[in-house]
């Protein structure tokens, strides 16, 4: 009885570090692909406006205009964004769990976020008063 308690513990503490590390996985893949875009952007800027780049699509090649190309990329940008602000966020809330799992106290300080463009400007106006 005792041994099938400490193997379901196991298996409950082996679950929860696998969903934490996957977890971490999935940030740094989707950084890389963040990069990636970043840098396609940087390349596109030497070409000019009517100009027609070719675009990678799986295993092929299409040309597209510079202006659509950019549009296409940028909100691929905005997903990426979205998705690894999502990952950080589920990522808190898996490394807490794995933490009282285990017994240990919660992160302290962890849960704090930056401010928002808004709250910077409002601070700002205010300490120029």
């Amino acid at each position: 009885m005792e041994s099938t308690r400490v193997l379901e513990y196991l298996t409950e503490v082996e679950e929860a570090a696998e969903d934490v590390l996957t977890n971490k996985q999935q940030i740094v893949d989707l950084d890389s692909k963040r990069n990636v875009n970043r840098e396609a952007l940087r390349a596109l800027r030497t070409t000019s406006d009517s100009e027609k780049v070719k675009v990678c699509f799986g295993n092929m090649f299409i040309k597209l205009p510079k202006s659509k190309t950019q549009d296409m990329i940028k909100k691929d940008q905005e997903q990426l964004d979205k998705e690894i602000n999502d990952l950080r966020k589920e990522l808190k809330a898996k490394v807490n769990h794995l933490n009282v799992i285990q017994g240990k106290p919660e992160l302290r300080g962890y849960n704090l976020s930056p401010l928002s463009a808004e709250e910077v400007k409002a601070i700002n106006h205010l300490m120029k008063r």
